[in-house]
C-alpha cells in the first residue's frame, strides 16, 4: 500500500515504478534498523568518555604496578639484610657519613679492616645500620642502591682530581690513623 503522494507522482509521470519501489525498500530498511545509522552526539560523547576512562584506568594500573614493584624490592632488601647481616661487636667507633650527618657503628679491629678494604658494606636498615658482606651487598645494589650507605669496594675510580692525587702522594699517612 503506497501513500497518496507516491501515487500522485506516478500518475503525473514524475517518478517511475522502479524508483518508487526502491524508495519504499530503503524506508522499510531504515524503519527496521537494518540500514546504517549515523552515530548520535550522545553516542559519540559516550564513546569518548569510555575511552578517557580506559586511559585513566591504564595509568592508574601502571602506577599501582610500579608501587607494588617498589614495595617488593624493599621487602627483598629487608630479607637480604636480615639473612646476611654480620654481628657487630667491639668498642671502636667506625664513623661514616649518611647524607649530611656523620654516624658511627661500634666494630672490632677485624670488622674495621674489612670495612676499610670493602669486603663489608654498611647498609641502612629500619632506624639503624647493619654490616653486610660483599655478596649480599651486590644483591641489595640490584634492588635498591639507595640503601647502601658506605661501600669502599665500589668507590668511584675517577672521584678525585689527578693533580690533587699527585700532590698528596708526597704526604705520608700513618697506618694506625683512626678518626
Amino acid at each position: 500500500m503506497r501513500n497518496p503522494l507516491q501515487e500522485q507522482l506516478l500518475k503525473a509521470g514524475l517518478v517511475n515504478k522502479a524508483k518508487a519501489a526502491q524508495v519504499v525498500r530503503e524506508q522499510a530498511k531504515k524503519h527496521k534498523g537494518k540500514g546504517p545509522t549515523a552515530p548520535s552526539a550522545e553516542h559519540i560523547d559516550a564513546l569518548r568518555l569510555q575511552a578517557e576512562k580506559a586511559e585513566r584506568d591504564r595509568a592508574l594500573a601502571a602506577e599501582r604496578n610500579a608501587q607494588v614493584r617498589v614495595n617488593e624490592a624493599h621487602a627483598q632488601v629487608r630479607q637480604i639484610v636480615e639473612a646476611h647481616k654480620v654481628k657487630r661487636e667491639g668498642e671502636i667507633a667506625y664513623r661514616f657519613t649518611d647524607g649530611e650527618t656523620i654516624k658511627d657503628v661500634l666494630v672490632n679491629e677485624a670488622l674495621r679492616a674489612q670495612l676499610a678494604s670493602g669486603s663489608l658494606v654498611i647498609v641502612r636498615h629500619d632506624q639503624g645500620y647493619e654490616l653486610l658482606p660483599r655478596i649480599a651487598a651486590d644483591k641489595v645494589y640490584a634492588r635498591d642502591a639507595a640503601m647502601i650507605v658506605l661501600d669502599h669496594g665500589r668507590a668511584e675510580a675517577g672521584s678525585g682530581n689527578g693533580e690533587d692525587d699527585e700532590y698528596y702522594k708526597q704526604f705520608e699517612v700513618p697506618d694506625d690513623l683512626i678518626w
